[in-house]
């Protein structure tokens, strides 16, 4: 049986009606319980129900063979996955984002408050610019306006809580989205079942 992580929320949701469309359907899924886990013998698939950063720590760690994942949590963590097709779902950016009408001190450290930690030291590193970092797990709009940060690294999608709070996106500099990943034990043994799922998606990507 194959297992695969699916996130929890609204991707998943995208996810799951794009796998069910190619033959993975799993109908209680639409069951309405707390149940986390889901199976198909007849379709030889068992669903995981995860939160989204999770996804990578499970197919990581053969816990499941396949996951659908961001790719922000990908760059961010770094976990030893073969990473297979984009899905195109779940499209936004990484961006940096200050108050309306900062100007950059480039005399000091930029002081920078994030959730995507490794993500902001990278790209500022490519810059040769340096930062002090802030970790913090949510709200992160709130940094700047209190004057904790002097900008923020996050991931933008429509933009609208970045105008509500009177900020701005000042540099966008990664796409985000969607991608089908696998365990390297997995797709080494399941090889077949794994790649012929990938064939059928990436069909119905472009047909979409």
């Amino acid at each position: 049986m194959l297992n695969i992580a699916l996130p929890k929320g609204r991707l998943g949701d995208q996810v799951y009606e794009l796998l069910s469309g190619i033959g993975y359907d799993c109908k209680s899924i639409y069951e309405q319980n707390r149940k986390l886990i889901f199976e198909n013998p007849e379709n030889n698939v068992r669903y995981l129900l995860v939160k989204p950063s999770d996804v990578a720590i499970y197919v990581e760690h053969h816990a499941a063979d396949v996951g659908i994942v961001g790719k922000d949590i990908l760059m961010e963590s770094r976990p030893d996955v073969y990473e297979l097709l984009d899905l195109g779902l779940g499209k936004c950016r990484m961006c940096v984002a200050a108050k309306n009408g900062y100007i950059e001190d480039k005399d000091r450290p930029l002081r920078v408050a994030t959730k995507f930690v490794n993500i902001a030291k990278e790209h500022y590193a490519s810059q040769n610019r340096d930062i002090d970092i802030i970790k913090l797990n949510g709200s992160i709009e709130l940094a700047p306006i209190l004057g904790l940060s002097d900008v923020i690294v996050d991931i933008v999608e429509s933009g609208s809580t970045i105008r509500e709070n009177n900020l701005q996106v000042i540099e966008e500099f990664m796409p985000i989205s969607a991608r089908f990943i696998a365990n390297k034990t997995s797709f080494k043994f399941k090889n077949d079942v794994i790649s012929d799922m990938v064939e059928k998606l990436a069909v119905a990507i472009e047909e979409k």
